[in-house]
């Protein structure tokens, strides 16, 4: 069974369009590898979430969320590496690690590998590089009013209504087959 498939198109093209601002990294870079510190444990990684920087977001910005998606998993739905949400909108910057412990206030639901928090990539040994969106959503609200028992598909679901702008970086990772 081949694995060849079409690619994905971007996640956010396919929802309403908002304005954009500025996403850095110093871990991360849009259309890089990712290294092996911020990978998956499955994949021979340390599952370390990256350190994320960003500015020049609206000004009636009350709040931020984070998530990381790729949509090339050989799912038919994509995979939920990691949905962050409650940062206020005084936060511009989270430290590498800081998945690992979030201050009190900011949630973050289980991922698809069933783990509350980040896990990094670990896509299927020989298939394609995947592409991992990190993005930061810069939100009309400073409290979208979920739980951490809801799934990352019903955190999107009210992004979509709450987000005013939305930076992306979008690294990449393959493991050898």
């Amino acid at each position: 069974m081949s694995l060849e498939r079409p690619v994905a198109p971007d996640p956010y093209d396919l929802l309403p369009k908002v304005s954009s601002f500025t996403l850095e990294s110093d871990d991360v870079q849009d259309g890089q590898p990712i290294d092996k510190k911020f990978v998956h444990p499955s994949a021979g990684g340390e599952n370390v979430s990256p350190h994320l920087r960003w500015s020049g977001f609206p000004a009636e910005t009350k709040g931020f969320a984070i998530t990381c998606f790729d949509p090339d998993a050989p799912t038919g739905s994509g995979f939920w590496h990691w949905s962050l949400f409650g940062l206020g909108a005084d936060v511009t910057e989270v430290p590498q690690g800081f998945a690992a412990s979030p201050p009190a206030g900011v949630g973050q639901v289980r991922n698809d590998y069933g783990e509350k928090g980040y896990g990094g990539p670990a896509p299927p040994p020989g298939d394609r590089p995947h592409r991992y969106f990190f993005a930061v959503h810069a939100l009309d609200t400073d409290d979208l009013g979920l739980t951490e028992d809801v799934t990352p598909a019903y955190v999107g679901f009210n992004l979509t209504f709450h987000t005013l702008a939305r930076a992306v970086i979008v690294p990449t990772y393959q493991q050898p087959a």
